[in-house]
């Protein structure tokens, strides 16, 4: 009987183990940073697509090796955004749209994404912890 609830216990592990190697990369974002409306597959895919990569370093993208701005690891443990807004959703989605507006110093430029573009990279950022 002990012998039973040994192998029964080592199958759920397996099971465990295997459900975690095809569950996605990235994980909820803390609930104070969840973007409505946000997809972090298909953010993934916009920063694939729309230069992020040119500037960025970014975690989970092949080829995002840019050192122009900085390093996006760990972006969900971020105190601020572009260093003059607090890292939350909204502030994370109008940089995204337009960095610009929000401090006319910085160097990165307006991005051309549309507001559920811009909705779905945050969410996808906030996957980086």
């Amino acid at each position: 009987m002990v012998l039973l609830a040994s192998l029964l216990l080592l199958a759920l592990a397996g099971i465990v183990a295997v459900v975690g190697l095809i569950v996605p990369a990235w994980r909820a974002a803390p609930a104070e940073l969840v973007v409505a409306g946000g997809d972090p597959g298909r953010g993934k895919l916009i920063i694939r697509g729309s230069g992020c990569m040119a500037c960025h370093v970014i975690p989970g993208i092949a080829g995002a090796q840019g050192l122009v701005g900085p390093p996006l690891d760990h972006f969900a443990s971020r105190a601020y955004v572009g260093g003059v807004v607090p890292n939350r959703p909204q502030n994370l989605v109008a940089w995204i749209l337009d960095p610009p507006a929000i401090d006319p110093m910085t160097a990165m430029p307006a991005t051309g994404v549309s507001e559920s573009e811009a909705r779905d990279t945050a969410a996808y950022l906030y996957t980086l912890r």
